[in-house]
């Protein structure tokens, strides 16, 4: 593994405890949110800019994407 792809990786599971922690659900559940909303797709694409952002930042930016995708759902 390079490692950019070692740094995208480590970066994704970052954002995936951190999301965890901060709504109070298990890791399957982050994860299922993340697969439906396609965070983890958002987040690699956009990795050089998020990841030099604080993670308040970043699960702010989170939320605001799922609910954007909320949004068009209905």
């Amino acid at each position: 593994m390079d490692r950019k792809t070692h740094d995208i990786a480590y970066f994704l599971s970052f954002c995936i405890e951190n999301y965890k922690n901060v709504k109070g659900i298990d890791g399957k559940e982050a994860m299922q949110i993340f697969l439906k909303y396609n965070v983890l797709e958002y987040l690699n694409d956009h990795f050089e800019v998020l990841h030099t952002q604080s993670k308040q930042w970043i699960l702010e930016d989170i939320d605001e994407f799922i609910e954007l995708r909320k949004d068009r759902e209905v």
